[in-house]
């Protein structure tokens, strides 16, 4: 009797301990949780010479090696002055972003005060969990100023088109909403981050859902900043179409139980170029076949978009590929490079960088992108000019990467007639062509003849007299209360000109 009293009390004393050491080790992992306030600024892309008003905002993150503090890049975008907080401090210290990723929507920051990480234990980072377990996000919502514990249950992982910069990367799905301001905050499954939190996706209406970065995303952001040198992630550069049409199939020479994606489109400088070319079909990328929806098994019975094994690799790395071309198949390595900032007219949307803008006759000249359009608000895809839309679904090509347009009119003698012209996109300058914003900026800069004549591609013509111009642009500058007729850096020349 006595010995089976003793076994229960020994018993009793080691889940006591234990309690008491996973007690322990939990709260040393809320002191590792971070919380993020940012005093941002955007631009006004509208009125690109000034800013919008600045905005506070709050986000979580977490501290990983290296005395870094891994969390969203939306969440210190366009971020000014930035503060940090540890769980159970009242002490904010001052912050600064050390790297970041706007396409994978990390990034790092560095805190100068040494002091700043005493008592905390740098987090690592993990394996991916399987579908059905358990995750725990840790971070600080709105509502309230303690840190928030939620548990969800993983399941999806997939391809998605993240919301900060529409980049499409792999992305976690767990049954449990994550409220602003969890944004970078970790999903943690067994002490170790498998996640950071980030917006959610809330376009098709689902209700108590949270998605997250996954450690696949996180370790290649990781290594990208080693070197301080922002790569981001490779670029094939095919477009690529699904094969699920036997005919289609039969008609790029495929047997019948072949399967690939066809290649649609190359662009003339990507990486692809040197290897693929349009009607070619991709049958495997870095070993993994390719199916004919386009996607691949990268986990057993687990399937995801084949550009999975794209984003596995660095910018210039040499990735295997196998591809049939008129029934014949080839294997060959392609060396990847950067991404452009688009292969669009449109570029997408840009974070921490000031707008450019070229001002001539009193009339504000831009570069048609993502920012412009969005500042029609979150209705933007029914409220910003139909042209704008449109010009969305339309490649570059070697004769033009960028569209221009006349924002708007300044209303001064030299632009009479023109007043309300808002939105107007440029095809020509004096009948020559423009390919980008710098060149169309050039061009309007060194013309000497009596008239600028600026056309679209309907043949509709705006002309301003070069001498009234010039002669009227320090009272239209100084009228509208504008610092500079141009962004700073648009072209050496001319900043040197103006002594900016």
């Amino acid at each position: 009797m006595m010995k089976r009293i003793l076994a229960l009390v020994t018993l009793c004393l080691l889940v006591t301990q234990t309690a008491t050491a996973d007690s322990r080790e939990h709260e040393q992992l809320k002191r590792s949780i971070i919380k993020i306030y940012t005093t941002a600024a955007a631009p006004d892309y509208f009125n690109p010479w000034a800013l919008l008003n600045a905005k506070q905002l709050s986000g979580s993150g977490a501290v990983i090696d290296g005395k870094r503090i891994l969390t969203n890049a939306h969440v210190v975008a366009n971020g000014s002055f930035i503060q940090v907080q540890r769980h159970g401090d009242a002490k904010k210290f001052r912050a600064q972003v050390e790297f970041v990723s706007h396409e994978a929507d990390l990034a790092l920051l560095s805190v100068q005060d040494q002091s700043f990480f005493e008592d905390t234990r740098p987090l690592d980072l993990g394996k991916l969990p399987d579908l059905q377990e358990e995750v725990t996000v840790y971070g600080y919502p709105i509502g309230g100023k303690s840190l928030s514990i939620t548990r969800g249950v993983l399941s999806r992982i997939e391809h998605q088109y993240y919301a900060h910069a529409e980049s499409y990367l792999m992305a976690g799905q767990i049954d449990a909403a994550i409220n602003p301001g969890n944004s970078g905050g970790p999903v943690i499954s067994d002490g170790r981050i498998v996640g950071v939190a980030m917006q959610t996706n809330n376009s098709q209406g689902a209700e108590n859902l949270g998605y997250f970065v996954p450690p696949s995303v996180i370790r290649h952001v990781l290594k990208d900043a080693e070197d301080g040198v922002h790569d981001g992630f490779p670029e094939l550069g095919a477009v690529t179409q699904s094969m699920e049409s036997p005919a289609l199939k039969q008609a790029a020479g495929l047997a019948e139980d072949e399967e690939g994606a066809l290649i649609v489109k190359v662009f003339h400088d990507a990486p692809a170029a040197s290897v693929l070319q349009p009607g070619d079909v991709l049958l495997e990328v870095d070993g993994y076949p390719v199916a004919a929806d386009r996607t691949v098994e990268w986990r057993e019975n687990q399937r995801t978009n084949y550009h999975f094994a794209v984003d596995q690799y660095h910018v210039g790395d040499q990735l295997p590929v196998r591809f049939s071309r008129e029934g014949e198949v080839r294997t060959a390595e392609i060396t990847l490079g950067s991404a452009p900032p688009s292969r669009s007219l449109v570029l997408g949307e840009q974070f921490d960088q000031r707008p450019r803008y070229y001002i001539y006759g009193g009339v504000v000249f831009v570069p048609l992108n993502m920012n412009l359009i969005k500042r029609w608000g979150g209705n933007w895809h029914s409220k910003a000019p139909i042209d704008y839309l449109h010009a969305r679904n339309r490649w570059g090509d070697a004769e033009r990467t960028e569209l221009v347009v006349a924002l708007k009119v300044l209303p001064a003698g030299v632009n009479l007639g023109y007043h309300d012209w808002k939105n107007w996109i440029i095809d020509s300058v004096n009948g020559q062509s423009v390919k980008d914003f710098n060149e169309f900026a050039q061009l309007m800069e060194g013309d000497e003849k009596p008239y600028v004549d600026l056309r679209d591609d309907a043949g509709y013509r705006m002309v301003l007299n070069a001498a009234a111009a010039r002669e009227q642009e320090p009272m239209i500058l100084q009228t509208y209360h504008i610092p500079h007729r141009h962004s700073p850096g648009l072209f050496s020349t001319l900043a040197q000109d103006s002594g900016e």
